[in-house]
Formats: structure tokens, C-alpha cells, sequence
């Protein structure tokens, strides 16, 4: 089944618990982004729910705070070679593709741009790595996949890196909670991109009722 309300805070989320009653206590895991209002409303509101960081949102929160930053302080440093700078510039994406989804000529361009680059090099090995942490087989692995990778992205000499693993220890239960429960947003974000798709062809919405109307009816199942 499906709820549907408006805002990310706990104020915005709360009337779903309390549709829900008394059946919120058997819930055991919830799987969510980093969001901090969602999470304390989670644990207040399910007692004996465990958070799952969704693998999804920490690695695409990486790839904005590190695999984007560290690649244009890389092109901010090659203004006087303005080829070498322009490839730097324009290789995004190839850095934030999953390797097993790049053409063979995007792989050639990708494994060249690491040779050249060793500060890109650490930085998207780390990503790699970092994903490995929920695919771990039970929750000590995990663990010591974790210690091994933070002890790495803090003495890798690279600012953006420290920050985000620094920033991302306060989080570390929930992501090692994967270990016990293998769940993921990922059907909510297919059902996200649905609502985008409905939201852009009309050019959005100004009765939000009616848009949500809209979204029931695009919906399979049961919504609430």
C-alpha cells in the first residue's frame, strides 16, 4: 500500500503512523535516505523498527560531496592546459556510473582518467569500497569493512573525503543494519520517478489534492 503526504519533516510524515495504529509496532526495519527528521520519527514512532540507509542515497550523496568536488578542484588546477582541464570537466558521469554499466570505449576513457589523476583514483576506488558495506555477509564484516574504510578516507589527504566520512560515522548503525535486513528504497524510487514523469507533463501542479489524485490513479495497489 501506498501513503501519500507533502514536506520531509516529522510533522509531515506523522498522520502515516497514526493511520497506521498499533500496527506500527511489529514493524522491524525501515529502509529511508539520511534524512534526520524521518528518522527520528521513525524511532519514536516504532519502537521495534531498526533504520536501513538506503545504499542508493549514501552513494549518490558521495558523488556529490566528494567524486564532484574533487574532480573540479582537479579542473580548477589545470587552467593553464585547457584540453586536459576539459576532460577533467566533462567526465562526471563516467565517475559516477557503476563500471559494470559503462560502454567498452567509456571503460577505456575511464581507466585512462584514473592513470592520470591519482587524487580521482583514490577517491573513486573509495567510492567502490564503500558500497561493498551492504553487501556484507553478516554485520562483523561489515564492520570491519567500515573501520578499514574510514581509517582509508581519513588519511587520504583529501578534504571533501574526511569531511564526508566524517559525517557519515553518526549514521553508521543504520547502514551496518543492512547486514540483517537486505531491504532498499528502490521501488519507492521507481515510484518517485513515475510522480516526476505525471508532475512534468502537466507542468506541475498548483492544487495539490488534485495532484494527488493523479498519483493514486497511477498508482498499483492500495493508497492512502
Amino acid at each position: 500500500m501506498v501513503w501519500i503526504g507533502e514536506g520531509r519533516s516529522r510533522e509531515a510524515i506523522r498522520p502515516f503512523f497514526a493511520w497506521l495504529g498499533e500496527s506500527r509496532e511489529q514493524i522491524e526495519a525501515v529502509a529511508m535516505d539520511m534524512n534526520s527528521a524521518f528518522d527520528l520519527e521513525v524511532k519514536e514512532q516504532c519502537p521495534n523498527a531498526e533504520v536501513v540507509y538506503d545504499r542508493f542515497h549514501v552513494v549518490a550523496k558521495y558523488g556529490r560531496e566528494v567524486m564532484d568536488r574533487v574532480r573540479v578542484g582537479q579542473a580548477n588546477q589545470l587552467r593553464n592546459d585547457k584540453a586536459a582541464r576539459k576532460i577533467i570537466k566533462g567526465s562526471r558521469w563516467l565517475l559516477l556510473r557503476n563500471a559494470n554499466n559503462l560502454k567498452p570505449e567509456q571503460a577505456v576513457k575511464l581507466e585512462e582518467l584514473l592513470a592520470a589523476n591519482a587524487l580521482l583514483t583514490t577517491a573513486y576506488l573509495l567510492k567502490d569500497q564503500l558500497k561493498t558495506l551492504w553487501f556484507a555477509d553478516d554485520e562483523t564484516t561489515a564492520r570491519n569493512a567500515w573501520q578499514e574504510w574510514h581509517e582509508m578516507a581519513i588519511s587520504s589527504g583529501i578534504e571533501a573525503l574526511d569531511r564526508f566520512a566524517r559525517k557519515l560515522a553518526p549514521y553508521l548503525e543504520g547502514i551496518l543494519s543492512s547486514a540483517r535486513h537486505r531491504l532498499n528504497t528502490s521501488v519507492l524510487e521507481g515510484m518517485n520517478n513515475r510522480i516526476k514523469v505525471i508532475k512534468w507533463m502537466a507542468d506541475g501542479y498548483r492544487d495539490t489534492a488534485y495532484f494527488f489524485l493523479k498519483i493514486r490513479a497511477a498508482s498499483p495497489g492500495k493508497v492512502r
